[in-house]
């Protein structure tokens, strides 16, 4: 589908899925789900989850961080961590790139960010405070990357009447 890859690396709570789901779509991004994952994937939940956009959503389940490291070889990550050195609007976001986003309660694993601390990138916080929530997390990500490419295939602009 679209140039923007968020990837949740065994993301824990429905809802923050659903919401991010939610951003792919309206967004045109591909929506990458690393298991295990905190929920199961049903009609049910995703609709209590806030994905009524379902029909627009592309969507692709890996078993394993290894299983989604292996089929996307060569692709260029963007690790999001409260650990990282680069704040997000520093950074310059290749087309086709993945914007990898961790556990709600962990994070991504250190090997990964590590990995890839060139491209880590994190959002700017007070001090005293432990993170966002993970669904602001990825639209604020995602709405930078777009920023950055000029928002391509998306409306800029509307009108009243």
């Amino acid at each position: 589908m679209g140039e923007l890859n968020i990837v949740l690396v065994e993301p824990e709570i429905p809802q923050n899925t659903g919401n991010i789901a939610r951003t792919c779509a309206a967004t045109g991004a591909s929506l990458h789900l690393v298991r295990p994952l905190g929920f199961e994937i049903t009609d049910r939940k995703l609709r209590r989850a806030g994905l009524d956009y379902w029909h627009l959503l592309d969507v692709t389940l890996y078993d394993s961080l290894d299983d989604f490291l292996e089929k996307t070889a060569g692709g260029v990550y963007y690790p999001t961590s409260t650990k990282a050195a680069r704040i997000h609007t520093d950074m310059r976001y290749e087309r086709g790139g993945y914007l990898l986003f961790g556990r709600e309660t962990r994070g991504l694993p250190e090997a990964l960010i590590e990995a890839n601390l060139e491209r880590a990138v994190r959002l700017p916080m007070i001090p005293d405070a432990r993170s966002l929530n993970l669904s602001n997390t990825v639209a604020v990500m995602a709405y930078e990357v777009l920023r950055q490419w000029r928002y391509p295939g998306l409306l800029t602009h509307g009108k009243f009447g």
